[in-house]
């Protein structure tokens, strides 16, 4: 009975330790999940970036004088997600603004050919977006893929001519590193996690 028993006892602890590491721990079941542990253990640099607001001027995609960046990754026509991530996105404004954090926000369009500055100024403007605390900007083509893959950012286009992706807040610590990602909803725990790194 114990002889025919301990194949499967081996191979049911087996199987548990590849379950245990696969999902690090039991921690991370999805890879969205597993995506946020990674970047909170291990926060990736992130490049000097120039981008073009929606004013056409050219702002720093790093944090300046200790601030905070966050970043959400938007197309100015889409009609669903991004929609309702911009306006998570200005409750966390709002939020940070009351608890006088320090922090600047920018909504980095993935479609750069279509979001010029005029395109990103009405998006920017119906959601009152005021281009120094939170602004709209786009990438140079050539820095593009880098910033996607940099943030885990999938981009697939559909079949109207628009793009199904993944939407998150990604924070941008002091030091210039990719150290946090949270649901564009999360506003109480955007604002708990800047606020513990305030001085």
């Amino acid at each position: 009975m114990l002889a025919r028993a301990f194949p499967s006892f081996l191979a049911a602890l087996i199987g548990g330790g590849i379950l245990w590491h696969a999902t690090d721990g039991a921690r991370a079941f999805t890879s969205e999940t597993a995506r946020r542990l990674d970047v909170a253990r291990s926060p990736r640099p992130v490049p000097g970036v120039i981008l073009e607001d929606m004013s056409g001027q050219r702002v720093p995609l790093l944090p300046q004088a200790g601030e905070v960046v966050l970043v959400e990754f938007i197309y100015t026509v889409c009609g669903d997600i991004c929609q309702i991530a911009a306006t998570d996105f200005a409750e966390v404004r709002g939020r940070l603004q009351a608890q006088d954090v320090k922090a600047r926000l920018i909504s980095v369009s993935f479609d750069p050919q279509r979001d010029t500055p005029e395109q990103m100024a009405i998006y920017g403007d119906a959601h009152e977006a005021d281009g120094a605390v939170w602004t709209v900007a786009r990438p140079e083509e050539s820095d593009l893929d880098g910033l996607l893959e940099l943030f885990d950012v999938t981009v697939i286009p559909d079949e109207w001519g628009g793009y199904q992706h993944n939407a998150a807040i990604h924070v941008i610590d002091g030091s210039g590193r990719f150290s946090a990602v949270f649901d564009t909803d999360a506003v109480e725990a955007v604002a708990a996690h800047l606020q513990e790194g305030q001085p």
